[in-house]
């Protein structure tokens, strides 16, 4: 009889443990998707506190100015997400940069991209505010500061462009999705541009238009880049040149204090980032790997510092 009690009292603690194992995994996982994820810095801008990620690599030497990347992520995600899909800490760490991947504004983080809004838009101070806190601990050229970004953090970019001429060296865009004018940069002061993106963009259509994001009309990405070329003042012709079967690239050059504009067609591209991490494609649209646009962005960004 006690023999079969005690078979009856370990069979109960080994169906608790199966029951409270998956439990516990979840527990596990959920704590390590937190630690992973989670923003490790914050600053207090316009009366708000604002969140980001800082990533230095371990080959910084405070004795020689390092380079510092603004990587900016696409609407609804948040910093870690454009950490791994960008995949800017592997080239931070190849090529002695220091990344800061701020945080938008909101419940699901968005970047407002305000340009003529009285003063300095809330967006705008907090990017220059976060220059400031880094610049405050690391030693930062500051002829070598950059913005990049996905989708809205690429139309983020474009604002800081107008805005901060004067700190942001170059501009990299991804998939950028912009539902304002070029017209809206009232600042012509020239800033060289790359840019990326896919003739099968389901969220910011290649030859613009509308999409189910929101309302409003995309410009042509065609359009969008000329215009910008013409911002730089650039020869009018560009160079078209093949760099993959399914890689284009149109070249403006000859433009005003060196500020080169880039286009990378990815042809049946999606809303993605070439050479990125995965994003689901049923979704999103494929990613190609024929182009890696980090190291593309950082090769432009080198060749571009702050002109005197």
């Amino acid at each position: 009889m006690a023999a079969t009690l005690e078979r009856g009292r370990n069979a109960i603690v080994i169906v608790l443990i199966l029951i409270s194992l998956p439990m516990l995994l979840a527990g596990v996982e959920a704590v390590s998707y937190f630690r992973n994820n989670r923003n490790d810095g914050s600053i207090v801008s316009s009366g708000q506190e604002r969140e980001y990620i800082l990533y230095v690599p371990k080959s910084y030497d405070p004795a020689k100015p390092a380079p510092l990347v603004i990587s900016l992520h696409g609407g609804a995600v948040w910093p870690a997400a454009q950490r791994d899909v960008s995949r800017w800490n592997t080239a931070a760490d190849h090529h002695g940069v220091i990344v800061a991947y701020p945080m938008g504004r909101g419940i699901t983080p968005a970047w407002q991209m305000m340009i003529r809004e009285p003063g300095m838009p809330r967006d705008v101070r907090f990017i220059a505010d976060l220059i400031d806190t880094v610049a405050a601990t690391y030693n930062i050229d500051s002829r070598r500061i950059y913005a990049d970004g996905l989708s809205n953090g690429a139309g983020m970019a474009f604002v800081l462009s107008c805005a901060l001429p004067d700190r942001i060296a170059a501009v990299g865009m991804v998939s950028s999705a912009l539902l304002i004018p070029f017209e809206a940069c009232a600042n012509d002061h020239p800033v060289p541009l790359i840019a990326f993106h896919g003739t099968h963009d389901p969220v910011a259509p290649y030859d613009g238009g509308t999409s189910w994001v929101k309302p409003g009309t995309f410009p042509s990405v065609w359009s969008f880049v000329a215009a910008w070329g013409r911002r730089n003042r650039c020869a009018p012709n560009p160079v078209e040149s093949e760099i993959a079967a399914d890689v284009s690239r149109r070249s403006y050059h000859g433009c005003a204090d060196n500020a080169d504009v880039v286009l990378y067609t990815i042809k049946g591209g999606g809303h993605t980032w070439p050479g990125g991490g995965p994003v689901p494609e049923w979704f999103m649209g494929p990613t190609t790997h024929s182009v890696n646009a980090t190291e593309e962005i950082w090769a432009f960004f080198r060749d571009h510092p702050l002109r005197p």
